[in-house]
């Protein structure tokens, strides 16, 4: 059956027929995400959920969101979205951060002018019959320095438009690397020394607990003289209520905000000073912009429903649609290895190490940790998937580590999964053969090949001969038929594992018998 998706706001119908091209059913009901009582009610008929500011998906709608699989956000805000709630229930949450990148931009560009020669004024002033020539006297961009905070996608093109403005940038941001600043032609400084030297300031971070309120008074006792402050990002970055009073002072001559910390804003305390140029979120308001989120949402959601394709996911590691076939088969070992270990878990978990070793290391490990830590908490949670695991796991102060290395074995690939409980230590290894087919390859430092399949019997014992004996004639008796049989021993006479593969699930009483049977120290059925 074919993946169904509901557009509940107003898109391009492009984006429409991108689903349909790519063979996903789509009702586009524009005006639907205004009725929460009707989204409410058909919500669970669907896959996935297209969406722009309008529709609030809220827990009670997620809660409502039966056979949901992914909400995709044409543009980058996700303020509508309950994420947490989502992804407890599995939900995959993507935005899209590039489709709107170049028009918010370039509007923080013209705010730069619009301040710096007091556009909107004189434009007021003239249109009503006066000549202030003298009033509106203005300041040139060349040569001044552009101070950026946060130097990602965004802030990233207002550098090189203020580069190519002939304008010295500067730009504090503690993720760009030194080699990204030289491409850029941008100086990595301190936020101090941003605010110090900087006569134009613009904001392009998200609104995080780190950046609310990163422009304050104190900040703003720090700037020059005349700086001017744009933003463009988010509201709650700037205080506003202290950069209206530097304003009044003339401390800062002049500010371009195009967001607020109330929205939408019919009152500010920014509003009616002669000196702010004030626009309505404007930041992503080009024909181009809205085409180019709507587009990129559909082509997102449809690669996933379609293909297993993971791309600007909030609360997913990303998948290419390239790299996703590849990836699947070690996504299978990653669960399988997890599974396992799960199952065996009997005690609190207090920390899981996943080793990647030959080319599985220079993968996507991010999605592949995500598949383990779900399939070892399954048997505790239910209903967990890679998409809620990474989050469950932290909340439940579970550490997880992840090491990568370069082959060091017989084998091309290897992945090893330790899980550390109250109690003990247990790891389990595997790999995937050329056949794709995943395979278990040591368990508890014993080795041993096996192909896992839906119904398995987990035995520990003592390697002392007429074991195997005992063990095939009490299944024999009970009429189950034995599939695979995979042995390993640390050493002769020491500690051994047998891993059976069974036509059928073995009942209680029988696995009873099986562990009251000479030398078997644990037996565990085992699903997968």
């Amino acid at each position: 059956m074919a993946p169904r998706v509901l557009i509940s706001d107003k898109l391009s119908k492009t984006a429409v027929q991108i689903f349909k091209d790519r063979g996903v059913e789509v009702d586009y009901l524009p005006d639907l995400g205004k009725d929460k009582e009707k989204l409410l009610e058909i919500i669970g008929n669907y896959d996935g959920l297209a969406i722009r500011s309008n529709t609030k998906v809220t827990e009670k709608v997620i809660a409502a969101a039966k056979n949901l699989r992914v909400i995709g956000r044409a543009g980058i805000g996700v303020d509508n979205v309950d994420i947490p709630a989502a992804t407890a229930k599995g939900i995959i949450v993507m935005n899209t951060p590039f489709g709107n990148s170049i028009t918010t931009a370039e509007h923080a560009i013209a705010m730069i002018f619009a301040t710096a020669r007091q556009i909107p004024e004189a434009n007021a002033s003239t249109q009503a019959g006066k000549w202030e020539k003298n009033r509106f006297m203005g300041v040139e961009v060349t040569g001044k320095t552009l101070g950026i905070i946060g130097c990602g996608n965004i802030g990233s093109i207002v550098a090189e438009r203020g580069v190519g403005l002939k304008m010295r940038v500067i730009a504090f941001d503690p993720f760009l690397s030194p080699e990204r600043a030289v491409d850029l032609g941008v100086e990595k400084v301190e936020l101090d020394e941003l605010f110090r030297r900087a006569d134009f300031i613009t904001l392009h971070t998200p609104l995080i607990d780190k950046t609310r309120g990163i422009i304050d008074a104190k900040a703003i006792a720090q700037m020059k003289d005349g700086v001017r402050i744009i933003n463009c990002a988010r509201g709650g970055l700037v205080v506003e209520k202290d950069l209206a009073e530097a304003l009044k002072s003339g401390k800062v001559a002049g500010a371009g905000f195009d967001v607020f910390e109330e929205e939408p804003a019919t009152e500010n305390v920014l509003f009616g000073l002669p000196n702010v140029v004030a626009t309505p979120h404007l930041g992503a308001s080009t024909t181009e912009a809205q085409e180019n989120v709507a587009l990129q949402v559909a082509e997102q959601m449809s690669d996933y429903l379609t293909k297993g394709a993971v791309s600007n996911a909030l609360n997913m590691p990303s998948i290419t649609a390239e790299e996703a076939p590849r990836l699947t088969p070690f996504v299978k070992l990653a669960e399988q290895l997890g599974s396992f270990a799960g199952q065996l878990t009997e005690s609190g978990i207090k920390a899981i190490r996943l080793e990647y070793e030959g080319d599985v290391a220079e993968m996507n490990v991010r999605a592949l940790t995500a598949a383990a830590l779900a399939a070892v908490l399954r048997p505790q949670l239910q209903t967990i998937n890679m998409v809620s695991a990474p989050a469950v796991a932290k909340e439940r102060g579970i550490a997880v580590e992840e090491v990568r290395r370069e082959q060091q074995g017989a084998y091309e690939n290897y992945i090893r999964l330790t899980v550390t409980t109250e109690r003990q230590e247990r790891s389990v290894a595997g790999t995937v053969f050329g056949d794709v087919k995943p395979r278990i390859i040591q368990i508890k430092g014993i080795n041993m090949e096996a192909e896992l399949g839906p119904h398995m019997l987990y035995v520990t014992n003592k390697d002392k001969p007429g074991f195997i004996g005992r063990f095939a004639s009490l299944l024999g008796g009970e009429g189950i038929n034995i599939a695979t049989f995979n042995l390993g021993r640390k050493a002769a006479g020491e500690d051994a594992i047998a891993l059976i593969g069974l036509d059928e699930e073995i009942s209680d009483s029988v696995l009873d018998r099986v562990s009251g049977l000479e030398g078997v120290v644990q037996a565990k059925r085992l699903n997968f």
